[in-house]
């Protein structure tokens, strides 16, 4: 789950960005006045930073529990674990503190001081960094932070293997916090933590496993009671599908999400690839990803992207109307997965979501929190953008594909200024990253255990692949976007409709934008106003759909609707907002769309507006410019990109590389169905 996100300031965000460039960014230094002979280039500076994450760590002593304990806990009772939260005070200081409010006198948090979630990732960051450092100290913090992570998992009766999420700064676990967690109590079913504790025991066996091989045989054994946790829960319904709104999806997800369903594959990965003969963990890790496929698209990115959710991997399986960018690992789960079980169709829609969403979201939003279905909550935050980016390099690296590790390193760049704020939210001189950026442009300048996980594993990521990180930093600032855009439809300027505004926005499936939404009964028309553009876009009419009923709506030469969803199954509702595609493009010029309502009720939400050619372009350091074009269309689409002394890369639907150039100026090219260009300077 994400954690809240509070105001910050500009102001805050501008000094450490100060601070980040007087410490270097990794970029050239100025040359000496003299030398005898040109030095050689020096290595870039490393961007992983482990002090503020070291900061957040602290250590307690659990008294004996029934159902709880770890690994030589008699010889080694203190565990070690991030506080969750870390609020900014003067001076770039910080203050440690848990989740809810304090009670002074047990010095109990309303939830807890450390939560197991952020226990077992951080276990990841300090694996990650010991295999690629060496570093001992890292090593001997991966070794207290995976015990931490076996106390909170439940070993005992029914609900052995399951995990609870929180506990309190005297060690005492706090299974039904406030407010409540689902499930209550938090090991009483399968959830976010129960995979997100298999991802770090998955990941800690194959770094241990040669060098102590008593303890990744006690990380073997926890990661085995897991795995007998998911085949007595969700994976006993393998293979049975549910029905959300008309759709099929699978019934066996880990608390019905691709989402959290991703983070357990990424573990039980990593040890099957070490342990192939487990034949119960073998299983598991095939059937999470047959469901997480079965919720991404079966089409080619060419194709997907012509209509929502635009070739992504959908997140839960009770909704068609939502996408979010935290916990989106479902890429990286399929790729990792792919390679391991041998089995190449996984990777196609990792592929497709690589290719079309990813390319959607940095021609438009960037890494947002929401859409449901339009961008609602346009937060932006680490864990994010680091999903998103350790997909794209997970998938790269799977596939071959040198279009997708470009794709990369833009989404990387908003670690360094290119989010909302127009500022960096990584500190490499501190290893602090902020916990997010508000739709406003102003910062949460807390740096709390999730923000500072997960911009240290996207900075692992980028020390491992240095090409990928000099472009993220070419890439730091926009300077143009020119994607997908929303105009509300009550903004129509002509109508006999009426507009209505629901009790709630939010049903628990999908979020009215705006807030109101514009009703046409039968006959009743509307104009609503569009920016006009330099090509043609895309029109999707965002509409209520009713289930096992029908609403027809006429958009002129557009096109005609038929909007209706099959029966409402596991979804929390009757009905569906979804967009849905109009089946002709509008002209650039144009400023208004008109619909006429022929048949039933048509309740519109909004228009989305797609060019058919999608671009973004951004600045860095010195002359640094980087050009990103997508296309969306079915034909191959004629565009111009580049700069004098820029190098373009053409790309198809995969990925894969069709043209290089080098340009003295601007260029025009011929993208492929669904692919895109790069062009870097």
């Amino acid at each position: 789950m994400t954690k809240s996100i509070t105001t910050g300031t500009r102001r805050a965000v501008a000094a450490l960005a100060a601070v980040a460039l007087a410490a270097g960014l990794g970029f050239a230094a100025a040359a000496p006045a003299a030398a005898a002979a040109a030095p050689a280039p020096a290595a870039p500076a490393r961007l992983t930073n482990l002090a503020h994450l070291d900061y957040l760590l602290d250590t307690t002593a659990p008294s004996a529990v029934p159902g709880h304990t770890t690994y030589a806990l008699d010889s080694q009772p203190t565990l070690t674990m991030p506080w969750v939260y870390a609020d900014a005070r003067p001076g770039g200081t910080f203050q440690r503190v848990g989740g809810g409010p304090l009670d002074p006198a047990t010095g109990h948090w309303g939830q807890g001081s450390y939560d197991s979630d952020d226990v077992s990732r951080a276990a990841v960051v300090y694996l990650r960094d010991w295999e690629q450092t060496g570093s001992a100290t890292s090593r001997q913090k991966a070794y207290e932070l995976l015990r931490s992570t076996a106390y909170f998992q439940t070993t005992t009766g029914p609900d052995a293997g399951n995990v609870v999420l929180w506990m309190q700064p005297d060690g005492t676990l706090n299974p039904s916090p406030v407010p409540v967690e689902l499930p209550d109590p938090s090991d009483s079913g399968d959830s976010y933590w129960l995979a997100r504790s298999l991802w770090a025991f998955g990941e800690g066996y194959a770094a241990f496993q040669k060098t102590d091989p008593a303890f990744a045989a006690f990380l073997q054994d926890r990661l085995r009671l897991g795995v007998k946790a998911l085949d007595r829960g969700p994976l006993a319904s393998y293979g049975r599908y549910d029905v959300a709104d008309g759709a099929r999806v699978p019934s066996w997800l880990i608390a019905g999400g691709a989402d959290a369903s991703a983070e357990a594959v990424l573990g039980l990965a990593a040890y099957s690839a070490a342990v192939p003969a487990d034949r119960e963990a073998r299983t598991a890790l095939s059937e999470l990803s047959d469901g997480i496929a079965a919720m991404g698209s079966k089409q080619s990115a060419a194709v997907a992207v012509q209509s929502w959710p635009y070739g992504a991997i959908l997140p839960d399986t009770a909704s068609r109307s939502q996408l979010h960018s935290w916990a989106s690992q479902m890429p990286a789960a399929l790729a990792r997965a792919s390679v391991v079980l041998a089995r190449p169709a996984l990777l196609r829609p990792a592929v497709t979501d690589s290719v079309a969403y990813s390319t959607t979201l940095l021609t438009s939003t960037g890494p947002i929190n929401g859409f449901s279905p339009v961008p609602t909550d346009t937060t932006q935050i680490a864990y994010g953008a680091d999903s998103r980016l350790q997909s794209l390099l997970a998938v790269a690296d799977a596939a071959h594909s040198p279009g997708i590790e470009q794709l990369a390193g833009l989404m990387a760049g908003w670690y360094f200024g290119d989010n909302t704020s127009g500022q960096p939210v990584y500190d490499p001189a501190t290893g602090v990253t902020f916990d997010g950026v508000q739709p406003s442009g102003t910062v949460n300048t807390g740096s709390g255990a999730e923000s500072t996980i997960h911009g240290l594993l996207s900075m692992l990521a980028l020390d491992a692949h240095p090409a990928v990180a000099a472009l993220a930093r070419a890439s730091s600032h926009e300077v143009s976007r020119d994607g997908l855009t929303v105009v509300e439809a009550e903004a129509a300027t002509s109508t006999t409709g009426s507009v209505v505004t629901p009790a709630n926005a939010y049903d628990g499936e999908s979020q009215v934008s705006g807030g109101s939404e514009l009703r046409l009964d039968r006959g009743e028309t509307a104009t609503i106003p569009v920016p006009s553009a330099s090509g043609a876009r895309h029109v999707d009419a965002v509409v209520a759909e009713p289930t096992r009923a029908q609403s027809i709506s006429t958009w002129g030469r557009l096109g005609t609707l038929r909007s209706s969803v099959g029966a409402q199954g596991v979804t929390p509702v009757p009905g569906a907002l979804l967009p849905q595609a109009l089946p002709r493009p509008l002209e650039g010029s144009s400023t208004s769309v008109s619909v006429r309502a022929l048949a039933g009720t048509t309740t519109l939400d909004a228009v989305i507006l797609r060019p058919l050619v999608s671009r973004a372009t951004l600045s860095g350091t010195g002359a640094a410019l980087t050009e990103l074009a997508q296309s969306t269309s079915l034909s191959p689409q004629r565009t111009t990109i580049g700069r004098a002394g820029s190098t373009v890369r053409v790309y198809d639907d995969t990925g894969r590389l069709t043209q290089t150039l080098a340009v003295a100026a601007p260029r025009s090219v011929v993208l492929p169905a669904g692919g895109f260009a790069v062009s870097t300077r």
